[in-house]
């Protein structure tokens, strides 16, 4: 299953930090954003499935980024996090575009069921339709093969695009050669072939244009993985 990539926009620290760990431990991507303004340019850049969303924010209110957030990533769930509980504050979120309301202080684990129902309900609509694969600040979108680290866009070829989706898919998994050149080339892998290991080369020097940390971890004697 395709790794689920949470914006959390929330400018207390502490329920920043606690929705974060809770969310990563529970095996969901996760970017913190601590403004309104600091989230819109996340949704900018890259593709989330679902944005948790403080409504008292500096910069950018809440209502009004979800309003902008709605326009510019279609198929973008929300659910709205805050202290406001009055029914006229909470009718306005969910006309505007919200899909759940959960007043604060909130329970973890009703927060999870809520996550959990949201992308049920989206998943019987749209079966099959997952449309991105997310792994830390590296987001591959499927429908326009654009791939983006750290916001910037990089630029891979037919067979490094392929490598790069197939270890994304299952990130916690290695892949051998043999894996890696009968599913990007279609052909069998007689051993001697250097393809894989020029490829995954090319990909890690496009990375380090970007970033100094490291995705692709070569276990060696077997093949390759995402870097845990």
């Amino acid at each position: 299953m395709d790794q689920i990539a949470i914006l959390v926009v929330e400018d207390d620290t502490d329920i920043s930090k606690m929705l974060t760990e809770l969310l990563n431990a529970e095996g969901y991507y996760v970017r913190a954003a601590f403004s309104g303004t600091e989230g819109l340019l996340c949704l900018t850049h890259e593709n989330y499935d679902i944005m948790l969303l403080d409504l008292m924010l500096p910069g950018l209110s809440g209502e009004e980024l979800l309003v902008k957030s709605k326009n510019l990533r279609e198929g973008l769930l929300v659910i709205a996090l805050s202290a406001k509980d009055d029914t006229e504050t909470k009718i306005s979120v969910l006309k505007n575009g919200a899909d759940d309301y959960l007043t604060k202080p909130f329970d973890t684990g009703e927060l999870l069921a809520r996550i959990e129902a949201a992308l049920r309900r989206v998943s019987k609509k749209n079966p099959g339709s997952a449309s991105t694969l997310a792994y830390r600040d590296l987001v591959i979108n499927k429908e326009t093969f654009e791939v983006t680290l750290l916001g910037s866009f990089v630029s891979l070829t037919k067979h490094e695009y392929l490598i790069l989706e197939l270890l994304m898919s299952s990130p916690n998994k290695v892949f051998t050669k043999n894996n890696i050149f009968e599913s990007v080339w279609n052909a069998e892998f007689l051993g001697e072939d250097n393809a894989v290991n020029v490829h995954i080369s090319n990909i890690r020097q496009k990375f380090s244009k970007i970033t100094d940390e490291p995705y692709i971890q070569t276990v060696w004697g077997i093949g390759f993985k995402m870097k845990t």
